[in-house]
């Protein structure tokens, strides 16, 4: 992880005129990856800050708009399908986007350094780590090795789906989406803190791996995923870019 600012500055938190007007509200931060999103399925993306000059500008410092925990498929590049570039996305990815102490550290790193307005959950269809679970939960025999970490954070949301009543796995999916939000918040009272205080926002979403589509499951607070964005060209080039008029 980079230190923000310039070179021989101290690291710490990103005041609001060093980054883009528009992409420092949660809501805002979400509406750029939503239209990125839709760049991405329609097979038009634009690639952004993905050239040499925008490398060279963020070299000394980052400020991302979104963090994104995700899990580790490799179908789910996050700066591919939300067509972002450098220094636009903060990125940890675990198997069934499971959390820990190195996850929450690392999301609070972001939204309280970095400043990044806006955590992103990013499931999808057809997790392999919660049928692993579900495989687990119903021969009653758990997998060998640290694989069983990822299974046993995965069985309250299987339990919870049970008591539901939900049985399908992308309905299940999306209840562990739903689930890693509450447990993001409910885990850091700093994360929860930022977001009572209005400054950032935690979103679950559910990716189709076919269809390429994203769509939100879960939102802390539930405004923040209101805001929307025309399909044409993004509001904003980027983190470091002026406000759009």
């Amino acid at each position: 992880m980079s230190s923000p600012g310039t070179p021989g500055g101290k690291p710490g938190p990103q005041r609001a005129t060093d980054r883009a007007p528009a992409l420092t509200e949660p809501a805002r931060a979400y509406a750029e990856l939503a239209a990125g999103n839709r760049r991405f399925v329609s097979g038009a993306p634009r690639h952004p800050n993905q050239d040499a000059g925008h490398r060279a500008a963020v070299a000394d410092g980052q400020h991302p708009f979104a963090v994104i925990v995700g899990c580790s498929d490799s179908r789910l590049a996050a700066e591919i399908i939300f067509d972002r570039g450098l220094g636009d996305l903060f990125v940890v990815r675990t198997a069934g986007h499971t959390t820990g102490p190195e996850v929450l550290g690392s999301v609070e790193y972001a939204v309280t350094v970095l400043g990044t307005p806006l955590v992103v959950v990013l499931g999808h269809g057809s997790c392999g780590a919660v049928q692993a679970a579900r495989e687990a939960a119903a021969t009653g025999t758990p997998p060998r090795g640290h694989l069983r970490a990822v299974v046993d954070a995965v069985l309250p949301s299987l339990r919870r789906a049970e008591a539901e009543g939900v049985d399908d796995i992308d309905g299940i999916v999306d209840i562990h989406i739903a689930q890693t939000v509450e447990a993001l918040l409910g885990q850091s009272p700093v994360l929860a803190a930022e977001v009572a205080q209005g400054r950032c926002a935690v979103v679950g979403v559910s990716y189709r791996l076919a269809a390429g589509v994203v769509r939100p499951v879960a939102a802390v607070p539930a405004t923040a995923t209101a805001l929307d964005v025309p399909t044409g060209p993004s509001t904003a080039a980027g983190p470091t870019a002026p406000a759009a008029a």
